[in-house]
């Protein structure tokens, strides 16, 4: 009967261990693959990798969002001036 208990207990601790094992490497790896990404980016767009111009980045990005939202609505001229002010931002940022 304690051989049974004995190998439940070592099952649920290999079992635990593999969960944390897997997690450990999920997140050790995880840094590096952003890293990985915001390089890839930044080489592809021309800006520097900081934390600056992906701020402008998202930042321009959200204003043609907010003309695409415009355009939903037909607001043409509202539309006009979100996409403007985007591609402004944008071409400050991008080489």
């Amino acid at each position: 009967m304690d051989d049974a208990f004995a190998f439940i207990g070592n099952a649920f601790g290999e079992f635990i261990r593999f969960i944390v094992d897997g997690l450990a490497g999920f997140f050790a790896n995880i840094g590096g693959a952003a890293r990985s990404f915001m390089q890839g980016l930044s080489e592809s767009l021309g800006i520097p990798p900081t934390l600056i111009s992906l701020v402008v980045l998202v930042i321009g990005l959200w204003l043609l969002w907010k003309g695409v939202a415009a355009l939903m609505r037909q607001a043409i001229v509202a539309t006009l001036i979100w996409w403007l002010l985007g591609v402004t931002v944008l071409s400050w940022l991008i080489n």
